[in-house]
């Protein structure tokens, strides 16, 4: 089922997008050349527990497995779902982090004194929370990467910017998809078709979803009050991806190429998509 949001709904979930928001804003400094990819997830564990916000992706279920991290850390040729390690990131990596979190009422509940590696309690939690959630991704280039590197990123991110844009009250779904694709695929690129974007709130992942690919004027028809995310994964090569069945979660490129990732949440108004995991001046970083 398809909700429209109510501004009380949409309130909550932009408290939520500007904490979230101010997390990437603190990777940017953090994620550097020779750190041991586990900083991340431990950066944002302290982030949560300092400002009482849930890391709503523990415990999510799984085909194998629920997910046990805050964070997905995505490294190089992995699409997205990977799981954060203790790995040294190298000068000219491409990592893309994402995450979902929610901010709580410490009165209801103290985020602090919550074990985060009891899995079956964050998915408990998860499963509970009605309040604001906020979902982004964003790739960050380790040290300097090489041209061809900075382009996949360019590319992608001017993807998310034409996705969001085509997200008006009256059109569809395909426009969406096609703007992404259309752009992608003149570049060279292959757009992933195996995981798409989706609605929010109250929940994660709500009807509908929201392909990166498509035939413009196709599909179901755009609403005020839906919110959404646009997550475009961008590959070097080849679309098509394949999936760690050991754990039912990381996703890599089949042919070994290099994917990148962003993804914002916005809500569709009257006046154009309202981004809600924004960072700041939009296209500035």
């Amino acid at each position: 089922m398809i909700t429209l949001k109510s501004q009380r709904e949409i309130d909550l979930m932009k408290a939520s997008g500007e904490f979230l928001a101010s997390v990437h804003r603190g990777l940017r400094d953090l994620i550097k050349p020779g750190m041991d990819m586990w900083e991340i997830e431990e950066y944002v564990r302290r982030r949560c527990k300092e400002d009482n916000a849930l890391p709503l992706q523990i415990g999510v279920e799984g085909h194998l497995m629920d997910y046990p991290y805050a964070t997905c850390c995505s490294l190089n040729d992995e699409v997205a779902h990977a799981f954060p390690r203790h790995q040294k990131l190298k000068n000219g990596d491409l990592i893309k982090v994402d995450m979902v979190v929610g901010l709580v009422d410490k009165a209801e509940l103290d985020v602090a004194s919550l074990d985060f590696d009891d899995v079956p309690t964050m998915r408990r939690l998860s499963e509970d929370f009605r309040g604001g959630v906020a979902d982004s991704c964003w790739a960050y280039a380790v040290g300097q990467v090489a041209p061809e590197v900075q382009e996949l990123m360019d590319v992608t991110k001017e993807c998310l910017y034409r996705g969001i844009a085509a997200a008006q009250v009256g059109n569809r779904l395909g426009d969406i998809g096609a703007a992404i694709q259309d752009y992608a695929e003149s570049k060279g690129y292959g757009v992933v078709r195996d995981l798409v974007g989706h609605g929010v709130g109250p929940t994660m992942h709500e009807e509908p979803m929201v392909p990166h690919y498509g035939r413009a004027g196709r599909g179901l028809r755009l609403r005020e009050g839906m919110v959404l995310t646009i997550e475009p994964m961008i590959n070097q090569g080849t679309w098509e991806i394949d999936t760690d069945m050991k754990t039912g979660w990381a996703h890599k490129t089949l042919d070994g190429g290099l994917s990148c990732q962003y993804e914002h949440q916005f809500v569709v108004t009257k006046d154009g998509p309202v981004i809600l995991t924004s960072q700041g001046e939009e296209g500035t970083y």
